[in-house]
């Protein structure tokens, strides 16, 4: 089942800012669809209106060729998983992930055989009688997954189901979730606002600032070639440099003709930056210099100041940095080795 949302608009007190505005996408078929954004984007209240559990005030939900922008929510056959896991404490294992198939009077026989496929789908077959509290934040979350999974529905929607855990359980996670839905190929909507797990987990990326769309389209897509500065920056950390095409120099990364004068955004990836150290005695206030270098686990990140005073991000390997011979202070030439050059007025950071 694919989603399609349209001109989704929803207020939460008359007069007050949207909390989205217009917004619109397609989540395909069998695929992971990431909404990724900051906080406060507008990510979780499309969730909840996709669900049911908001209404808009504009705009319409289609599931398939289904429209059920006024359906309850116990007509969408959508699947919902929460951050906080939302499990029923008096209950086992095995009895939260029944639930839903109870409350639907399924016969005990096949509520029984669901339960069983599904604890051997999460990889939790022999931990049905325990209670929520006996298990471990990864385990809870997985019973969370079986139990959305329960009913069998065309749409699984993910609110930061991973955000409550810690770092090594997230990424233990995303590579379960991404075996469990190999197998299970349901149609899935995951809110998150880690670049990583959306950019790992995801066939297609809807990106969202203040409530509305700022880019759709394949995780490459966003990552290669970025519609704004906001994108770049927030997808893979790019630098963004401001500027102005001189008469006679060529925009030899702009993706289209720029005329000599335009103002001009460049977009650059901190690992597409090349340094060299500059000979003694050269060029005097041309030059960048190390302002700081910092070591985060296998890399390196080196922080430049540009001529015109703009910070510049670097990143590069330790043998890359004990090659290059540098230190803070020290003065060096840049050479961008891939960017992307943007018209700044057509553009808001």
């Amino acid at each position: 089942m694919s989603v399609t949302v349209s001109g989704l608009t929803k207020r939460f007190a008359a007069g007050a800012a949207p909390a989205v505005a217009g917004v619109g996408f397609r989540a395909p078929t069998g695929a992971v669809t990431s909404l990724l954004g900051p906080s406060g984007a507008g990510k979780s209240t499309v969730l909840r209106l996709i669900a049911g559990l908001e209404h808009p005030d504009a705009g319409a939900i289609r599931v398939d060729d289904r429209d059920v922008t006024a359906l309850p929510v116990q007509r969408r056959t959508i699947g919902f998983v929460f951050q906080g896991y939302a499990l029923f404490q008096n209950l086992t294992v095995r009895r939260n992930v029944a639930f839903g198939l109870e409350v639907r009077k399924a016969p005990r026989a096949e509520i029984r055989d669901r339960v069983d496929e599904l604890l051997r789908l999460v990889q939790l077959e022999d931990l049905g009688d325990r209670f929520p509290s006996q298990l471990s934040g990864g385990q809870r979350q997985r019973v969370a997954f079986a139990r959305a999974l329960a009913p069998r529905p065309g749409v699984l929607l993910l609110d930061e189901p991973f955000g409550a855990l810690d770092a090594r359980v997230r990424v233990e996670l995303r590579a379960w979730l991404q075996r469990l839905h190999e197998e299970t190929h349901v149609t899935t909507v995951l809110v998150t606002h880690d670049q990583d797990e959306a950019l790992e987990l995801s066939q297609h990326v809807v990106v969202m600032l203040d409530g509305r769309v700022a880019q759709a389209g394949a995780p490459h897509e966003i990552y290669d070639h970025p519609a704004t500065p906001f994108v770049a920056r927030f997808v893979g950390g790019a630098n963004v440099l401001r500027g102005r095409v001189a008469a006679d120099e060529e925009a030899r990364f702009a993706p289209a003709p720029v005329p000599a004068g335009a103002a001009v955004h460049t977009l650059v990836r901190p690992h597409e930056v090349k340094l060299a150290k500059a000979p003694e005695g050269c060029c005097g206030a041309s030059l960048a210099r190390i302002q700081y270098v910092r070591r985060v686990g296998s890399y390196v990140k080196v922080s430049v100041a540009l001529p015109s005073g703009e910070p510049l991000e670097v990143e590069m390997s330790l043998p890359e940095l004990k090659a290059l011979g540098v230190r803070e202070g020290d003065a060096v030439t840049v050479d961008l080795r891939a960017a992307t050059l943007l018209v700044a007025d057509d553009y808001v950071i």
